[in-house]
């Protein structure tokens, strides 16, 4: 099979694709044969050295995949069942590759309505939303959200779950994504470049941070009394922590993890027509380097995701 690896680190030409062994699976895992894998930012500070999970190269990046079971060492699967997940976070999953073994568990069977391209942007952003605002938020009926970066990856997700809630969700997001953002549902919509966030809201429930900066501090002034910021880039630090405390608030970080119930729960949403993911643009496998320049760029509208194979190319919404 090919992976996608790298021998240093760097900017996105380190990216090189060899030959290696198919991985075997454990007790427990699938074999999965890859048809797309999403990209994360992360994954670029990886790449480049910003943030050491993974150690030293070598190494192989990702964690969200869609593909089908060639191989079950579990009942959970059978071979030729389509599924998609975010195996084995914050640990090494070696998903840039065409072949991957993964826990059953953490994978869930891929729903019709998804296609492999959809279905391989979704996990991370995904779980981190729903992590942060139904696990860690507690968001019920009648809330207001407030969503930094509505127009990412995380963004645009968590706006549509909020909105599931009952919430009523309020999203920071350059002026040109306007109309991106309120076709996901935001309620109201604060152009970041043009207006300061914390003259124009207040009494919030729950922020959810995924610009992090001084972002995070500045949002204590928005929150109502109890209300509670969850960031998904800023570290918990004991500072922050004890500032949110003796204000009456909370602060959580939160580190997305795999969880099947969760996968359930947005796949839930997306049969229900309440729940969508933008993929903003479609690379080869073979255009890895040029996929990862788009990341680090920035400012993207939803998700990147690397077709694998006879995947067709993903028509962006």
């Amino acid at each position: 099979m090919r992976v996608i690896t790298q021998q240093s680190l760097g900017g996105p030409d380190v990216l090189s694709i060899v030959d290696a062994p198919e991985p075997r699976p454990l007790p427990t895992e699938v074999l999965v044969r890859v048809n797309a894998i999403g990209l994360n930012p992360l994954e670029a500070r990886l790449r480049a050295g910003e943030f050491p999970l993974l150690g030293r190269p070598p190494f192989v990046l990702g964690w969200d995949i869609s593909g089908v079971v060639e191989e079950a060492s579990t009942w959970r699967f059978r071979p030729g069942d389509e599924v998609f997940g975010m195996p084995l976070f914050p640990r090494a999953a070696n998903a840039y590759a065409e072949v991957v073994s993964a826990p059953a568990l953490h994978l869930i069977r891929k729903p019709a309505s998804l296609s492999h391209v959809e279905a391989a942007a979704l996990p991370v952003v995904g779980l981190t939303a729903w992590q942060g605002l139904v696990d860690l938020g507690g968001v019920t009926e009648g809330d207001r959200v407030l969503v930094h970066g509505g127009g990412g990856g995380v963004g645009h997700v968590a706006i549509q779950i909020a909105k599931a809630l009952g919430a009523h969700v309020i999203t920071t997001a350059d002026g040109s994504k306007r109309k991106f953002v309120e076709g996901f549902g935001a309620d109201e919509v604060i152009d970041y470049t043009a207006v300061d966030f914390t003259e124009a809201v207040r009494d919030i429930d729950v922020v959810l941070d995924t610009i992090g900066g001084d972002t995070v501090e500045r949002s204590l002034e928005v929150l109502r009394p109890g209300g509670h910021l969850v960031t998904a880039v800023a570290e918990e630090d004991s500072v922050l922590v004890a500032k949110y405390e003796a204000a009456g608030m909370r602060f959580s970080g939160i580190a997305v993890d795999p969880d099947p119930v969760a996968l359930r729960g947005l796949v839930e949403l997306v049969e229900q027509g309440r729940l969508r993911v933008h993929v903003q643009e479609t690379f080869p496998f073979e255009r890895v380097a040029d996929a990862h320049r788009l990341l680090d760029g920035g400012h993207l509208r939803g998700k990147i995701v690397l077709t694998v194979g006879a995947v067709s190319r993903h028509s962006p919404e």
